[in-house]
């Protein structure tokens, strides 16, 4: 896979390239991870990227020359791209996995007040990071990136991909580790059990749980689609 980030601070993204799962995949020869400034694409000697918006308004927003001159250089005959925007559909897990299957990704990180509207043209799709705003796609960028090479194979071990939060719909199992008591938390016994049809139970209805607890939009997203595919069957 390729990905290309196209954004005007490239210099936060040097810690993020050496970060232990873009670098492995990176060494694996799974990921070629690119990073462009999109002032390069600028016209003119002061390099404007940005300009006050026709109608009048608080801020500045993105040209359209400079971005859509950084995509047309960066994107490949498959290269899907995308605008992290606070518009776009908030990113997901459903939606890591779509994405690592991809080819090439190239994201493109908003700044001021966000991108000239024409810039949507140029876009595959719009992402979020969800219904709040940050200063910049930054971030975002790298949240993306993150949730998508972990993916790929040879990143991280592939069973620990295997049984994660939001896959089936539900939060995952708590997990415990050492020491066996702590300060009166102590790890439930049926995880010492050997009984494994038992512990995968009890997993299954910790997550229920735990779902309950920490996001109940879940659960109730988690029975709608259980009931949907049971009168699909039934029908």
């Amino acid at each position: 896979m390729r990905i290309d980030i196209l954004t005007m601070f490239p210099e936060l993204f040097g810690d993020f390239r050496r970060e232990a799962v873009i670098d492995r995949a990176r060494a694996a020869g799974r990921l070629d991870f690119r990073v462009s400034d999109i002032r390069d694409f600028a016209d003119g000697c002061f390099r404007k990227i940005d300009d006050s918006p026709y109608g009048g308004g608080p801020g500045m927003i993105l040209r359209c020359q400079p971005v859509v001159d950084a995509i047309r250089a960066a994107k490949e005959a498959d290269g899907h791209v995308i605008l992290l925007d606070p518009s776009g559909m908030p990113f997901n897990q459903k939606k890591a996995r779509e994405l690592s299957r991809k080819d090439h990704l190239v994201l493109v990180c908003g700044h001021y007040e966000g991108f000239d509207a024409r810039l949507f043209h140029y876009a595959d799709e719009v992402i979020s990071l969800g219904d709040f705003v940050m200063t910049g796609g930054e971030i975002a960028a790298m949240a993306v990136s993150d949730a998508v090479v972990r993916l790929l194979p040879g990143s991280i071990r592939r069973e620990s991909t295997d049984e994660e939060s939001f896959d089936d719909g539900l939060l995952e199992y708590p997990q415990y580790a050492k020491p066996r008591d702590f300060e009166g938390h102590p790890v439930p016994e049926i995880l010492f059990s050997g009984n494994h049809e038992a512990v995968r139970q009890w997993r299954k209805e910790a997550a229920l749980r735990r779902t309950e607890q920490y996001r109940p939009d879940l659960l109730k997203e988690y029975y709608d689609s259980k009931r949907l595919n049971t009168d699909v069957t039934e029908s």
